[in-house]
């Protein structure tokens, strides 16, 4: 990986990286930034992503993360009818212990000095309030408060994107659009886990949750002491009768080893890249299980922060983000008409979207 030198852009454009149009690497030493943006498609228009803040094992695991996570935005975007292209950023370091907004500051500048090819919001570890500190020194950050002429959390859409997602699975399965009677296992009840919660119980689901953080948990069970609590994501798999797995954490979690463990007859989740490799979508299918693509279903946050470049108004995203619906059950029918994996479906339309969209 090139070296990164204070205050300095080294643009990457290698021929190994699935197609990605620029990789940008950013460290500022006086705050101890170190960043990876990463613009996979501006076929449809800006590249539109969320910047993550982990403690990644190394620079490499910052770099590869990235990637992988703007091409799927890329795939996202499209799925979701937006006119932006797929970016992501990842910021190394853990934010509990290094977040400040001086960091935040530098890593709007290196935004800034994309010139709007790459548009940023929240993800993993970035919040509404860092956003607004971001957006001190670039008019290209969404996620932002309220007061500071944004829309707010993203997650409330999301959640909502994900339930519309789980409604269609249930039509194409059961035919019926509803959770009720249903049990739901959630992994992961933060930031839009929780409000998926919300929307399973009103829709009368029965739901099972599990979470590494504890406070995440009690904060579900304080509130709804009828929804049961597992000790880990591999009891909650193998959780008997179990209708609907919803991945709601890190990536990853649709594995060789969960896949066979799995109990549930449908995976609906708002985690981004579940399926740890590729093939892996032909295992759950092979095993009978439907599996709803991750980036169309928890597209909703993305179709909210889009909107906000445009002026928020959120009864108009809300009604672009219930037809992910509509889109999954397309999904569910060109899978079964070419006989592919709805993930290999779901592919296919959007790169078809982005093609036509780069002969224009």
């Amino acid at each position: 990986m090139t070296d990164v030198t204070d205050g300095v852009l080294h643009t990457l454009f290698r021929s190994d990286q699935g197609g990605h149009e620029q990789v940008v690497l950013c460290q500022d030493r006086a705050s101890g930034l170190k960043a990876v943006i990463a613009i996979h498609s501006t076929a449809l228009g800006p590249a539109l992503g969320g910047t993550r803040f982990y403690p990644y094992a190394s620079e490499e695991e910052a770099v590869a993360d990235a990637l992988n996570l703007s091409r799927g935005m890329s795939y996202k975007n499209a799925m979701a009818g937006l006119d932006h292209g797929g970016g992501k950023a990842v910021i190394i370091g853990d934010p509990e212990t290094i977040k400040t907004d001086e960091l935040l500051l530098a890593y709007g500048r290196f935004v800034d000095s994309l010139g709007g090819r790459y548009v940023t919001a929240c993800d993993v570890g970035t919040y509404v309030a860092d956003m607004d500190v971001v957006a001190r020194e670039t008019r290209w950050a969404t996620g932002r408060s309220p007061q500071n002429g944004g829309a707010g959390d993203s997650s409330v859409l999301t959640a909502y994107g994900v339930f519309q997602g789980m409604r269609a699975s249930a039509q194409h399965l059961w035919g019926d659009p509803t959770l009720h009677g249903r049990k739901v296992g959630i992994a992961g009840v933060g930031k839009v886990g929780h409000h998926l919660v919300e929307h399973l119980l009103k829709d009368g689901a029965e739901v099972v949750i599990t979470d590494v953080r504890e406070e995440s948990v009690r904060r579900i069970l304080d509130k709804h002491p009828q929804v049961t609590a597992v000790a880990d994501t591999d009891a909650l798999i193998r959780t008997a009768g179990l209708d609907v797995y919803a991945p709601c954490a890190l990536g990853g979690a649709l594995n060789d080893d969960s896949v066979p463990a799995l109990t549930a007859k449908v995976v609906c989740g708002a985690a981004n890249n579940q399926l740890a490799h590729p093939g892996v979508e032909k295992d759950i299918a092979d095993r009978g299980i439907l599996y709803a693509p991750d980036y169309v279903v928890n597209a909703g946050g993305v179709i909210q922060v889009a909107d906000e470049l445009h002026g928020f108004d959120f009864d108009r995203c809300k009604a672009k983000a219930a037809k992910i619906f509509d889109t999954t059950l397309a999904i569910f029918a060109r899978a079964k008409d070419d006989g592919i994996p709805p993930a290999a479906a779901a592919d296919r339309i959007a790169e078809q979207r982005m093609a036509e969209a780069r002969r224009r």
